[in-house]
């Protein structure tokens, strides 16, 4: 039995945070995979299913992020599993957004679910670490990683989760490289190139073979030079013409 903790915080007001891609990644993977309905059980909403041949309960701690080692240590201590048995998700700042590194132990890193978490149930666990970038100063890092996604973020946010839980399995039967290089192609492939939008809003596409500066200075028609009267003389002479 395996155990897939993803960690976030309860309630409606944070459900769109950066600090939830862990339960968003945790609904995803009983979305796709049609595991049982949400239950409140070990201080936490848990779904329980079939990966990789394999029994997985998946958990969605309500106990605030700060405290999720109380309810996925509950857990543990109830099947008697150790630290091998359990799978984190949850968000990195040190991590560009849409990039997923998976490793076994570690510090905390400064993120309090993790500290929690090492507390309650050791920290031989894999983590799968869900970047969202850093805001690029330390007094920003508390807003940023409350905040909500923006929709912007939606083209490789979507495309990532989706991913995470179509490799759930390969994670859940130890392919930790496997699972990373599905989910970085998956997220490669939904990201193209920044869309130029017409006076409606609908996207449009850039016209072949020109530059931006083209696009944003279109060339001029030449001007043309009168053929008779005076002005015509005085030009013929200036420039030595006929």
């Amino acid at each position: 039995m395996r155990i897939i903790a993803g960690l976030g915080n309860p309630g409606p007001r944070y459900r769109d945070n950066r600090h939830n891609v862990g339960f968003m990644a945790a609904d995803a993977i009983a979305r796709r995979h049609a595991f049982s309905p949400w239950a409140k059980k070990f201080q936490a909403l848990v779904s329980e299913g079939q990966l990789a041949g394999g029994k997985v309960l998946l958990m969605k701690p309500q106990t605030s992020m700060n405290l999720s080692g109380q309810a996925v240590g509950e857990a543990m201590r109830f099947y008697k599993l150790g630290p091998d048995a359990l799978i984190v998700l949850y968000d990195e700042l040190d991590l560009a957004p849409g990039k997923v590194r998976v490793k076994t132990g570690g510090g905390s890193g400064g993120h309090n679910g993790i500290r929690s978490l090492d507390a309650h149930c050791g920290n031989a666990y894999r983590r799968v670490r869900i970047g969202i970038g850093h805001p690029g100063a330390r007094e920003l890092v508390m807003p940023w990683v409350l905040g909500d996604f923006s929709r912007a973020d939606a083209q490789w946010l979507d495309p990532l989760l989706a991913a995470i839980a179509d490799a759930a399995p390969m994670l859940v039967g130890g392919d930790d490289n496997g699972f990373m290089n599905k989910v970085s192609l998956a997220v490669q492939g939904a990201a193209g190139p920044p869309k130029r939008e017409d006076a409606a809003g609908q996207p449009k596409a850039a016209p072949k073979g020109q530059s931006h500066i083209r696009q944003a200075r279109p060339r001029q028609p030449q001007a043309q030079l009168p053929e008779t009267g005076p002005m015509a003389t005085m030009l013929k002479k200036l420039f030595g013409k006929d």
